[in-house]
């Protein structure tokens, strides 16, 4: 018998969950051309749902072109249907399975980069979309224009002039889909195969994706407390472009002081290339106001990108690209390519959200309550773990990292921690090369609260103490 397992508990229709599951085994060749399936009522009987249900998700399958019906004779795995890329892919999940195991099983996730969902602000966020939904004219409902509705970009241009120092005319501001539509954008502005892109090294593994997808060759620059070691840009090379995230690097946490952005800014002059500034959460600095923008010592030559995913929610897929004014014009045109524009009614939300002094406010209370949760893993990290840990990066931002003395985060070392109930990630999975930061973790604490910092701390220097035991 074909065993699918049905979850009930979630909102996807049973339909759909025989259907993606029959069609993820015939994918990866589990279910081989000429296979024979189970009647429609044997599996409806062994899944104890409705007969129809198993029809509906067969009807589907077929139309697709995955299975074949032979009269009197049964159904079978159509020819064609095996894709090699699925033999090695990781197992199917639906949608909401990995939030609801982690739930079910109590796991206590040190994600990074997920600020607190449930303190979102929504009362004032409903009733900003309720007077714009009730009193916008029709034509905000129809296309728009992709660079982004200009209440938007007005209010953002003098938001981040006022706390940023970013210099930039509402006209250099393309709003996108988040940070990663952003970067995406200037992959395809400015990259083309073989080109040079430097990074800081270890840097997000998404960010090298988006860049490698272009095929661009990425070359590394070591990280260290202050960000970028920009003494080590090689002037033997003429890169296209240099990534850096200079006031709080992603993941090691340092800020790139000026004498390294003066040296960065000469080096990009040279070399005739353009600099990326990505302004990973910044605004949550705690020793002092959020560091002024590299972008506004250098608007000519530096690509400014920002995003509210940190900030508000990322469910809102609201981010930022501010082009130097020759990138404009071919900027624009590849968001139209990409997806028209942004969604306009959310735009608007968000302008008045940043206009009414709200967005001021929600950063001034968050950096409270996550400077608190930050203050209260240090504690546990220090008391649990005594001299034998080093706490960095931990001045801004959602996260920090916890370097242990001689312990090093294998894949398998990781999955035995997370057997207690507690989830932590390494930093070795964010380095272009490989073997250097194999004793850190990355620790986020922005969505949990004190009780479960300081229950998850408790469960790792359990997982620990037995694996050195």
């Amino acid at each position: 018998m074909l065993w699918i397992p049905i979850d009930r508990s979630l909102d996807i229709p049973l339909i759909r969950q025989i259907h993606q599951h029959i069609r993820e085994r015939i994918l990866s060749g589990h279910l081989k051309s000429g296979d024979k399936l189970p009647s429609t009522r044997e599996l409806s009987a062994e899944l104890k749902v409705s007969r129809n249900i198993v029809i509906e998700a067969y009807d589907q399958l077929a139309a697709e072109g995955f299975i074949n019906s032979r009269t009197g004779a049964g159904t079978y795995v159509a020819s064609g249907t095996f894709l090699e890329q699925y033999r090695n892919a990781s197992p199917f999940r639906l949608s909401g399975e990995d939030e609801k195991n982690n739930t079910a099983h109590n796991i206590i996730d040190f994600r990074s980069g997920i600020p607190a969902l449930d303190l979102f602000p929504r009362k004032i966020w409903a009733r900003l979309s309720s007077a714009i939904w009730n009193d916008t004219p029709p034509y905000t409902f129809g296309y728009d224009i992709p660079e982004g509705r200009m209440e938007l970009r007005r209010a953002l241009s003098l938001y981040l002039l006022k706390t940023r120092g970013v210099e930039c005319h509402p006209d250099q501001i393309v709003i996108t889909s988040g940070a990663t539509q952003a970067m995406a954008l200037v992959s395809k502005l400015l990259l083309s195969p073989g080109e040079t892109v430097m990074m800081e090294d270890p840097i997000t593994q998404d960010i090298q994706a988006i860049f490698e997808s272009t095929g661009a060759q990425l070359y590394p620059i070591p990280v260290d407390k202050d960000g970028m070691m920009t003494s080590m840009l090689p002037l033997e090379l003429s890169p296209r472009l240099v990534y850096v995230t200079p006031s709080h690097q992603f993941p090691l946490g340092g800020t790139l002081p000026i004498q390294r952005r003066i040296q960065l800014i000469h080096y990009s002059r040279k070399r005739n290339c353009y600099i990326i500034e990505d302004d990973y959460d910044s605004e949550f600095r705690y020793d002092g106001p959020p560091v002024s923008s590299l972008q506004g010592v250098e608007p000519a030559r530096v690509l400014y990108i920002g995003s509210f995913s940190k900030i508000l929610s990322p469910a809102l897929r609201m981010g930022y690209l501010i082009l130097p004014s020759q990138l404009i014009e071919e900027g624009r045109r590849l968001k139209w390519f990409s997806d028209l524009h942004t969604p306009s009614i959310d735009q608007l939300v968000l302008a008045y959200f940043i206009q009414e002094g709200y967005l001021e406010k929600h950063i001034a209370k968050m950096k409270k309550i996550y400077k608190s949760r930050r203050d209260i893993l240090i504690q546990c990290l220090e008391s649990s773990f005594s001299n034998k840990v080093e706490i960095l990066g931990h001045s801004t931002g959602l996260h920090l990292i916890a370097e242990f003395e001689e312990m090093p985060f294998s894949e398998e070392m990781l999955g035995k921690i997370e057997q207690f109930g507690v989830k932590v990630y390494s930093v070795q999975e964010h380095a272009i090369e490989k073997g250097k930061n194999l004793n850190q973790l990355i620790l986020g604490y922005g969505h949990l609260n004190n009780e479960e910092i300081e229950e998850g701390v408790a469960r790792l220097k359990q997982a620990l103490s037995i694996h050195h035991s």
